[in-house]
């Protein structure tokens, strides 16, 4: 079995949920260079987004500035006993996505 690259928490707390992931990627800029003296390609995530309920609540777009395990928290009304699905893509068309409960 893979080793899942996304752990995510959704609380739900007086009528808001706050949802905290943190997502396990190389994210490589494309700016270092290898011993060899040879560029590293750049592998980022491009995009996270997140749908409770199958509605979207945030789509975010990202780039090669973001730190390798990028650690990303929300906010949004509502999602009480929901299920939330997180989902990221990087620049090589690769993907991943995990569901969780919202808890509350």
């Amino acid at each position: 079995m893979a080793k899942k690259s996304i752990r995510v928490r959704a609380k739900f707390k007086g009528g808001v949920t706050t949802v905290r992931a943190l997502m396990s990627h190389p994210m490589e800029s494309g700016n270092r260079k290898n011993k060899a003296g040879k560029k590293i390609p750049a592998h980022f995530i491009q995009e996270v987004t997140c749908d409770v309920a199958g509605k979207n609540v945030i789509t975010s777009l990202w780039g090669g500035g973001v730190a390798k395990s990028a650690y990303l928290s929300f906010k949004f009304n509502g999602g009480k006993g929901e299920k939330l699905k997180l989902t990221w893509v990087d620049n090589q068309g690769k993907s991943d996505s995990m569901e969780t409960a919202i808890k509350g």
